[in-house]
C-alpha cells in the first residue's frame, strides 16, 4: 500500500519553493538526547545548485541550538493553507474529509559565525518579509541590531530531501476539485478573522 496516495504527492519542486516563500514560519525539528526539540520562526529560502538552502537565527538561551550545530541533521515543516472540506460542496456523494498543503524537508546545518554575515541574513529576511513595496528598511549600522546580534546565533539548513504534501481532492471530478479550491480558499479567511479577534481579545494588555 502507498501512503500516502502518489495523487497527495507534490512532484514539482518549484510549488514546494513557492509554498516555503508565501508560508515562510517554519517548523524546526532537531534530536538532543533523543528528545525532539522544536522552535518556530521564519526563514529565508536561498537557491543553490542543490535544492537550496534556509536562513534563519535563534536566541542563544534557545535550548534548540546545541542541537544545531554543524553537520547536525534536522526536520523543517512548513504549513500552507488548510481548512475541513464538507460532502456539502461536492456534485457527487463523499465523506467529509481535511485538504491542507505541507512541505517537510530535511537538511544539515552550518553556523553562521561572523556577526557580518548574521546581520546581513537579518536584513535580506526581513527585505524579503516586507515585500514589493516595504514600509521598513534595516539597515546595518541599526543600534538596535548591534546589541541584537550578541544575543543570536544564525545558521543555515542545506536541504538534503523534500516532500510536498499537497491534499486537495486530486482524485474527485474537476468540479469536485474547483469546489473544494474554492472552500480552502473561503473557509480560511473568516476562521482566521474570528480566531484573532479571540485570541486577541483574551491576551489584551492594558495601556
Amino acid at each position: 500500500m502507498n501512503y500516502p496516495p502518489p495523487h497527495h504527492q507534490e512532484a514539482n519542486f518549484e510549488n514546494v519553493i513557492t509554498t516555503i516563500k508565501t508560508f515562510p514560519l517554519a517548523t524546526l525539528i532537531s534530536i538532543k538526547e533523543e528528545r525532539p526539540l522544536i522552535t518556530h520562526l521564519p526563514l529565508l529560502y536561498e537557491s543553490d545548485s542543490g535544492y537550496g538552502k534556509l536562513i534563519g537565527h535563534l536566541d542563544k538561551s534557545n535550548p534548540q541550538i546545541e542541537s544545531l550545530r554543524d553537520n547536525q541533521k534536522c526536520t523543517i515543516l512548513f504549513h500552507g493553507p488548510d481548512t475541513y472540506i464538507s460532502p456539502s460542496i461536492y456534485t457527487t456523494t463523499q465523506l467529509p474529509t481535511w485538504n491542507y498543503i505541507k512541505v517537510h524537508l530535511e537538511g544539515t546545518v552550518k553556523r553562521i559565525e561572523e556577526n557580518e554575515k548574521v546581520k546581513e541574513s537579518i536584513m535580506q529576511l526581513t527585505s524579503f518579509l516586507e515585500g514589493e513595496d516595504p514600509k521598513y528598511v534595516l539597515k546595518k549600522d541599526n543600534p538596535r541590531m548591534e546589541a541584537f546580534i550578541n544575543y543570536i546565533v544564525g545558521f543555515e539548513i542545506k536541504i538534503t530531501q523534500w516532500e510536498g504534501k499537497f491534499k486537495l481532492s486530486q482524485d474527485k471530478i474537476s468540479k469536485d476539485r474547483i469546489n473544494a479550491r474554492e472552500a480552502l480558499y473561503h473557509n480560511h479567511q473568516p476562521a482566521m478573522k474570528s480566531y484573532l479577534e479571540n485570541i486577541y481579545t483574551q491576551h489584551k494588555t492594558k495601556d
